[in-house]
């Protein structure tokens, strides 16, 4: 089983994921795209996309990465900064970049970005941390080579 398949497993049972949209495009232990549209009910009084709905989008990058090695990880922490907003009816985009590692511990960089058609506007960056658990995502398939070492790695 690859990483992208370990992934979609974990997709396929992520109620979170399909209650808001969320849609898996790709994912490796260095990198996964996920993107989800934004709808009325994601907008907040001044019709902008709440915060919250930003942040669980960056969250849900770095965990298809993060557990794609079919080893279980979790967020440990996360910071956001907002950097403009999305309205309904625009697709948003979160990539997520491992960017080091060392022992249970990946660093993550996510961006959030905006498109209606052709345009793009970055939303937002989260930078976040996983710690490895115990456990697979799918059981009884080995761990496929650990996203943690000590080495970086760069985005694409």
């Amino acid at each position: 089983m690859d990483h992208d398949a370990v992934a979609r497993a974990m997709y396929a049972r992520d109620a979170t994921a399909d209650a808001f949209g969320i849609d898996l495009v790709e994912a490796s232990p260095e990198r996964a795209v996920v993107t989800m549209k934004v709808r009325p009910d994601m907008c907040n009084g001044l019709d902008v996309i709440h915060g919250g709905m930003t942040f669980l989008l960056a969250d849900s990058a770095m965990a298809f990465a993060s557990n794609s090695t079919n080893e279980r990880a979790l967020a440990s922490s996360a910071e956001i900064d907002w950097l403009a907003p999305a309205t309904t009816g625009e697709l948003l985009t979160a990539t997520a970049h491992r960017r080091a590692a060392a022992g249970r511990t990946t660093l993550w960089d996510i961006t959030v970005e905006a498109s209606r058609g052709d345009d793009a506007t970055l939303v937002a960056i989260v930078r976040g941390r996983t710690r490895t658990v115990r456990g697979q995502i799918v059981e009884g398939q080995p761990a496929q080579g650990s996203s943690n070492t000590n080495d970086s790695a760069a985005p694409d």
